[in-house]
């Protein structure tokens, strides 16, 4: 798995699987993060910041392999539903099995 696709990148599509690994990485570098420097200051501002550009990236990326586009992101904002919603067409639904206007569908690949 290429990492830093996953999480720095807008561009293209990302499976099922991508999509949690991902997701459930974020959330435990964020409980790690939260744990070594707590809630306040710099440093804390700073992971969150790239904690929430990398689960941007990999919504976007997400949401391209569902045939929408990455606006559909914004959804998450909206409480309990967004979430919800989230888990359902991100994590649980297909993509899209043929090519769409963010590219081809997602190969699969070895996590490593």
């Amino acid at each position: 798995m290429d990492w830093k696709y996953l999480y720095t990148s807008f561009e293209g599509r990302i499976g099922r699987r991508d999509w949690w690994i991902g997701v459930i990485g974020l959330f435990l570098i964020s409980v790690v993060a939260t744990i070594l420097f707590g809630t306040d200051g710099l440093v804390p501002f700073v992971i969150s910041v790239l904690i929430f550009i990398g689960g941007l990236a990999c919504h976007v990326k997400r949401f391209h392999d569902r045939g929408r586009s990455g606006w559909w992101s914004l959804i998450i904002l909206i409480p309990f539903i967004g979430i919800i919603w989230a888990i359902v067409d991100l994590g649980i639904l297909e993509g899209q099995p043929s090519e769409n206007a963010w590219g081809p569908p997602p190969t699969p690949r070895p996590i490593s």
